[in-house]
């Protein structure tokens, strides 16, 4: 069998999972491969291994390829993948279990990583640490002044696993917590150490808005124009969880003529993120390339369960099949 490892950016995943132990032959792509180049650079692998939603793999692209026999995903769902189509076609589709996600807390850390890159966008943005560090290169000393944290209201849109991870980080620091979310109770709230508010209030009263959704139909675009409107002209907006949540083209209207007052980014419309974007030419942004996941642990532990998918494929009992 001819394996294809994508999107390994950091050139880890060679060492980080004994590939040598399968009867196959792995090749690593360490670059993003362009939408319409993928039927060509992998149309004679019968195997693909994605970390998480790096590439997408719509049907009109999985139709082109006529070797594919098997789909390993990092984590058990993948929104960039037709695995319906897949499901019909035949084609065996594999995650990494739960306990490859992310979002999971660890052994080595009391919070979810998405939750500590949230923070680091948080201390970024509020603490000036990018700025002021650009601008004591230039010979600056002291550019604009930072924010405190303790009293600010911090505002959680979600609070579920990973939401409710940011609020005791947040009463360390002496930060009022207000959350919202469709499905969410005042009762669920108080469980988790918030108060539940509208999502008018939400919207009016943080000082950061995090976001914490699942990417759905339903919460596609849903903070643009109207709501970016709503937000106090000092607020910060700081987004791990999916790119489009945020209306991008709004965002930066929002951002480029200081509606709000900055936003700490790790997701994007399109990632990696295209390099004439103008969220690149804002200076009251702080942009990361989509690390909420991103540290030798969990990849360590992605890759080990691929390695594990195939081999069970190989040997004829495939394992946490996604149906």
């Amino acid at each position: 069998m001819r394996v294809a490892v994508l999107d390994d950016y950091h050139r880890v995943a060679h060492k980080f999972a004994d590939w040598a132990s399968l009867k196959a032959e792995v090749a690593f792509f360490d670059r993003p491969i362009a939408a319409q180049d993928l039927p060509r650079a992998l149309q004679e692998f019968e195997a693909l291994v994605l970390m998480r939603e790096r590439t997408a793999f719509p049907r009109e692209v999985l139709e082109r390829l006529p070797n594919l026999k098997l789909l390993v995903t990092t984590g058990m769902q993948n929104a960039a993948v037709d695995i319906a189509y897949l499901n019909q076609r035949g084609v065996t589709v594999c995650g990494t279990g739960v306990a490859g996600l992310a979002g999971q807390a660890n052994e080595w850390a009391g919070v979810p990583t998405t939750v500590e890159v949230a923070w680091a966008l948080i201390f970024a943005l509020l603490k000036r640490v990018i700025a002021e560090d650009r601008a004591i290169r230039r010979g600056v000393w002291q550019e604009a002044m930072p924010y405190a944290i303790g009293g600010k209201t911090l505002g959680l849109a979600g609070l579920g696993r990973l939401g409710s991870a940011m609020v005791a980080p947040a009463h360390a620091f002496g930060m009022d917590v207000i959350a919202w979310s469709e499905n969410l109770t005042a009762q669920r709230a108080e469980a988790a150490g918030a108060t539940y508010v509208t999502k008018s209030e939400l919207l009016a009263r943080a000082d950061v808005l995090s976001i914490h959704l699942v990417l759905s139909k339903r919460t596609r675009g849903l903070f643009g124009r109207a709501e970016l409107a709503q937000m106090k002209p000092s607020a910060m907006l700081v987004n791990t969880s999916r790119g489009p949540i945020v209306d991008e083209g709004a965002l930066i209207t929002a951002l480029r003529e200081r509606q709000i007052a900055g936003a700490g980014l790790d997701v994007y419309d399109r990632e990696p993120l295209p390099a004439d974007s103008e969220l690149l030419t804002l200076q009251n942004t702080v942009l990361l390339p989509h690390l909420g996941y991103v540290t030798e642990e969990t990849l360590r532990e992605m890759y080990e369960g691929c390695v594990a998918d195939i081999a069970a494929y190989l040997a004829g009992h495939p394992i946490n099949l996604i149906v």
